[in-house]
């Protein structure tokens, strides 16, 4: 099992609902995949200002979700997400299996300590 971070940046000029209607349709795109999301490991953050203008646009509405899958191809689905109009920027990462367990995505993080200790 392969634990991941997606992070989706949506348009700053958008509804509130909107926004909710396009993350619904992600976490279904996600789903179609075969990929099931727990609705607790998806953080959503209010409008935040960019550090920095990106496409003439200065706000956003950050999604941060996390998963577990078993190397499905998310191609198509990062393929989706290029195209859409409302996503600004998208970032999908594999996260290392230490930092999974940290999370509590992988199961119990090991203990370093007790792992030397027998």
């Amino acid at each position: 099992m392969r634990a991941y971070e997606l992070m989706i940046i949506y348009r700053g000029d958008l509804a509130e609902d909107a926004v909710d209607e396009l993350l619904d349709r992600a976490l279904a795109g996600l789903a179609a995949a075969g990929i099931e999301v727990d609705p607790e490991r998806v953080n959503r953050w209010p409008k935040r200002r960019f550090a920095y203008e990106i496409d003439h646009l200065n706000e956003g509405y950050y999604v941060v979700i996390e998963f577990v899958s078993a190397g499905v191809d998310l191609s198509a689905f990062e393929r989706s997400l290029r195209l859409a109009d409302a996503v600004v920027r998208h970032k999908l990462i594999r996260l290392p299996d230490s930092e999974a367990s940290r999370r509590g995505l992988l199961g119990k993080a090991s203990d370093p300590v007790a792992a030397e200790a027998t």
